[in-house]
């Protein structure tokens, strides 16, 4: 396991049962990536919509605090606004985040999960409130 991803799981306890894997971060951009899993669906074999809201919420929350501004302890999120586009049925999911707006008191988070053939899965906008 990486030490990225061991400080996540540390960090964010949750993220150990996602089995969620840091690929690759920084302040532009965070990239997580798990597998998919019987135990992890809903009807159909397809991965269920929560399990996708907890990887897209923990890959926003690294990215916000790779842009913690100076002084900030952390961050929690405030919204989350997520279209569903595909089911996953099998494979690996990717989740991306990249910053668009990196403020004081808010970071808004661009964050993309794609299937194993990089076709979208979902599109979220996700803002995180900065705590001092």
């Amino acid at each position: 396991m990486s030490d990225a991803t061991e400080f996540l799981r540390s960090s964010m306890p949750f993220t150990a049962l996602l089995d969620l894997r840091v690929v690759s971060e920084s302040s532009r951009k965070v990239v997580t990536t798990t597998s998919w899993s019987a135990d992890r669906c809903t009807v159909g074999g397809v991965l269920h919509g929560g399990f996708l809201l907890g990887c897209i919420d923990a890959t926003g929350g690294l990215a916000a605090f790779h842009n913690l501004p100076a002084g900030a302890v952390g961050t929690s999120t405030i919204e989350s606004k997520t279209n569903f586009l595909r089911g996953v049925r099998g494979g690996a999911i990717t989740v991306t985040a990249i910053p668009v707006h990196t403020g004081r008191t808010t970071i808004v988070l661009d964050i993309t999960v794609t299937d194993d053939q990089g076709r979208a899965v979902t599109k979220t906008l996700q803002t995180q409130a900065v705590l001092s």
